[in-house]
């Protein structure tokens, strides 16, 4: 280990979704604070084939421009093929998930005496863990902060390969929650996001078997100061009653909610082991843009799942219109190893790769009809940057004048270009 002076901190690629770029914040402050210098950590996806293509291509590249350095590969793909990336001559360490947000993990890679005599894969079995690791960042983000309430999934769809890789569902008390989010609001953040990797089954393993409508009503009436609170991606078919009682009342609680529907046919669905159907998706919306006008919706959608005829795939194009989604999320599907998915008929790869560039062209549409819709309407915008921000909506804003950086502004929409509404 050197001096301060010369202290070569980690460098960290992240790789998938927006609780890995969390965790790698976390990973970063405890890999500082272990002493951990000289290493390039690398924070990998699994959902799908590619995801783990591009992790291979990021650690080669990390590797030839930081020559000497130890590679250390972490994250969902680490956890679901250890054996893959413990191959590569490039890579020093496989850590597995639960591994990573563990300090001890970084203080024993720091110790250069260990270096070389340690186990090169640590990888347990993310199955038999049974609680989400308490390390909570102060912030992700400068303006926007991320808290990660849950953790792991209990459904086992039959595309997903994310189980395996994160484990069973655990939950992060409300109590610690609520403490995280007043930390962060006398920090100066003005919006909080609550993420997890299946959120609506957050509190299933709490006593009293609390749900997610409790926590954020209980967040809302806990830390008064906090302007803006915002859920990251749900399973509609999950949303409790409080959850619905806190979309029509709580003007604090954004109205943007991002969906996990995959597809808009039956049978599909069915295939799929969700557990919602085409109609319990639509009546979603319905009842929540009914509770709430200025609700919009994101979603994925997976175009191309095995057995997918033209007319099944007709049934999730027409979804775009039928739920009035706005943010579309698509998914070329592509088999994961390992999963039932993997074993059924394919789609053959033309005919999925065309289905993705329809499926894309409906939500660029909607995206369109939605951004022309805000010409003159007044947003409170969250300033992420002097010359942008965000609506409640989460539409991004571009300003023709410099604002006040991380303040919530009042301004009326003048038009749009590309997917940005435009101020001025």
């Amino acid at each position: 280990m050197s001096d301060g002076a010369n202290f070569r901190p980690p460098v960290f690629a992240t790789l998938g979704c927006r609780l890995n770029a969390y965790e790698s914040e976390a990973m970063r402050e405890m890999a500082e604070a272990a002493g951990l210098e000289g290493a390039v950590i690398v924070n990998t996806c699994a959902v799908t084939a590619e995801a783990v293509r591009k992790a291979k291509q990021e650690i080669r590249r990390l590797h030839r421009e930081n020559p000497g350095a130890q590679v250390i590969v972490t994250g969902c793909a680490a956890q679901t093929e250890p054996e893959t990336f413990a191959a590569m001559p490039e890579v020093a360490r496989v850590i597995g998930n639960h591994e990573k947000m563990q300090a001890d993990t970084w203080k024993g890679l720091s110790i250069p005496d260990l270096i070389g005599t340690t186990e090169r894969v640590q990888v347990d079995d993310i199955m038999s863990v049974r609680e989400t690791a308490g390390h909570l960042i102060d912030g992700f983000g400068r303006h926007r902060a991320y808290v990660q309430v849950q953790n792991g999934c209990d459904h086992r769809c039959t595309f997903c390969i994310i189980p395996y890789g994160r484990g069973n569902s655990r939950s992060v008390p409300a109590g610690v929650v609520v403490e995280q989010i007043k930390r962060l609001v006398d920090k100066g953040f003005l919006e909080v996001v609550l993420t997890g990797v299946d959120l609506t089954s957050w509190g299933a393993d709490l006593p009293g078997g609390p749900r997610l409508g409790d926590l954020v009503m209980r967040i809302l009436r806990l830390v008064p100061d906090l302007p803006r609170l915002r859920i990251s991606s749900i399973d509609s078919i999950e949303a409790d009653e409080n959850l619905m009682q806190a979309i029509a009342t709580e003007p604090r609680l954004m109205p943007h909610l991002h969906l996990s529907l995959q597809a808009g046919d039956d049978m599909i669905l069915k295939r799929m082991k969700r557990r919602h159907l085409r109609d319990d998706a639509i009546r979603f919306c319905e009842e929540a843009r009914r509770l709430r006008p200025d609700m919009v919706f994101g979603a994925d959608i997976i175009a191309g799942f095995p057995t997918e005829t033209e007319e099944m795939f007709a049934n999730s194009l027409k979804l775009v219109d039928d739920c009035g989604l706005t943010f579309l999320h698509v998914f070329p599907f592509s088999p994961r190893k390992g999963t039932p998915a993997a074993r059924m008929p394919q789609v053959k790869g033309p005919e999925v790769k065309d289905r993705a560039a329809r499926l894309r062209a409906a939500g660029d549409a909607a995206l369109a009809r939605h951004l022309a819709a805000q010409q003159g309407v007044v947003h409170r915008v969250l300033t992420e940057g002097p010359r942008m921000g965000r609506t409640e909506q989460f539409t991004e804003v571009a300003f023709a004048e410099e604002q006040p950086e991380g303040a919530i502004v009042t301004a009326r929409i003048s038009g749009h270009r590309g997917e940005r509404l435009t101020v001025g």
